[in-house]
């Protein structure tokens, strides 16, 4: 069982993304929160897998609320945003979000998003966050540049993952290319994180991009 909590200021969007997670019988929401706060209290409390993030909130925003979840490491964050990819939803990824998902999605959609992130794939809707990983390793040069010789801890297999990861590939589309087991892909990108003292599957598809691998 996939345990969410979700965080939506907007009471009726809240209650419509509860009434569709709890329509799958492998997900149980096991709270609501309507401010960033509230979300990271609650986070403390009951210890969900994940987190649904809306990233504006009053009280604390959802870029701030997911990076204090995030570096207490109390949940996995799928964060929800517009069409717009602003500096709300860059710094949600800065913050270590596990993924992004649309506002509007089909229920269907919301279901797999939360289904994937539990699993640890991280990214989710490729059309969605494709986009942002390239809006964003184009965006304003950050003050220090990612240094090459981070790389130098990883195996070529672990290079190849990220660059598989760097394009926005699943765990079974990486399988796929590289000829090898899921379950291994999976290990290879854990490992990967670990080693560059990476929070999420995302943070390492930006630092794929702007490394150029």
């Amino acid at each position: 069982m996939i345990r969410v909590l979700v965080a939506e200021d907007q009471s009726a969007v809240r209650a419509g993304l509860v009434l569709i997670l709890r329509s799958a019988p492998d997900i149980e929401v096991v709270g609501e929160a309507a401010d960033g706060e509230r979300a990271v209290e609650l986070a403390r409390e009951l210890g969900p897998d994940l987190v649904l993030m809306d990233v504006q909130m009053p009280r604390l925003d959802g870029v701030s609320a997911t990076r204090r979840i995030v570096a207490e490491r109390l949940a996995d964050v799928l964060v929800l945003t517009t069409f717009d990819l602003d500096e709300y939803v860059f710094g949600a990824l800065r913050a270590g979000a596990a993924g992004f998902l649309l506002k509007n999605a089909e229920a269907k959609d919301l279901v797999t998003a939360v289904r994937t992130v539990a699993r640890g794939e991280g990214i989710v809707a490729p059309a969605v966050t494709r986009r942002l990983i390239a809006e964003f390793a184009a965006g304003p040069v950050r003050e220090t540049s990612p240094d090459p010789a981070v790389l130098d801890g990883l195996t070529r297999r672990e290079r190849e993952v990220l660059s598989c990861v760097g394009q926005g590939l699943s765990n079974a589309e990486i399988a796929e290319r590289l000829r090898m087991a899921e379950g291994t892909v999976k290990t290879h990108v854990s490992r990967l994180l670990a080693k560059l003292e990476l929070r999420s599957r995302v943070q390492a598809a930006v630092l794929a991009r702007e490394l150029g691998i």
